[in-house]
């Protein structure tokens, strides 16, 4: 069997124990050997500025995951030049990983309905597992208006892979608005992070726009 490997992209602006609990919860589910967080670089669909520098949401995602073993970090897409395209990332790691892993793609509920949006997403569905985190209770969409991209069985493909991941309701846009606001984030975020948050004064001016949706394609 071909050891499973989890991508997990995202903004991570800041990384928070909702990210962490639902990468471990995908991993335990389909018996990944590790996940690889990597924090986006340009994500074709931000505007200029939305995000904070690339070093602080990597040294964040860093110091969260420090120590555990199953979490790896990749700053692949916040060195390379241009957009943060998917299909482009997951070709790097079949490049460097070789045919014998086998990997996959987490992306959060709010994603799965806007693959189409996304660059060469046929191309992506084939090159890699697509794994949707939802939570308990979350009503599965629809995802007929997929055929317009996908054929029936890549659709069925990402139906498959929709899993259970716990209810955690932490976002970083109510963390980045806490900050600003003077508010605690203590427990919303791991401990190196809230302080690493404090000392570069992080999120201390009016909080950054919202996180809903996707943040590459």
């Amino acid at each position: 069997m071909s050891e499973r490997i989890g991508l997990y992209g995202g903004s991570f602006n800041p990384i928070h124990h909702g990210h962490l609990i639902t990468a471990r919860s995908v991993a335990e589910q389909l018996g990944m050997a590790q996940v690889v967080f990597l924090p986006s670089g340009t994500p074709p669909h931000k505007p200029a500025g939305a995000l904070i520098e690339g070093q602080h949401r990597a040294a964040m995602v860093k110091l969260a995951i420090a120590g555990e073993a199953l979490f790896e970090f990749s700053d692949f897409d916040l060195v390379r030049s241009g957009a943060s395209y998917t299909i482009q990332t997951v070709e790097h790691f079949q490049r460097r990983l070789g045919g014998e892993v086998a990997l996959a793609w987490i992306i959060g509920a709010d994603s799965l309905a806007e693959l189409t949006t996304w660059y060469r997403v046929a191309e992506l569905v084939e090159a890699c597992r697509i794994v949707t985190a939802t939570r308990p209770g979350w009503d599965r969409p629809d995802l007929a208006g997929l055929r317009s991209h996908l054929n029936a069985e890549q659709v069925e493909r990402l139906r498959e892979d929709i899993l259970d991941t716990p209810r955690i309701d932490i976002s970083a846009t109510d963390i980045r608005s806490r900050v600003a606001a003077g508010r605690s984030i203590r427990f919303l975020v791991p401990e190196p992070v809230r302080e690493y948050i404090a000392a570069h004064r992080l999120y201390a001016g009016p909080a950054l726009e919202n996180d809903a949706g996707a943040d590459r394609r």
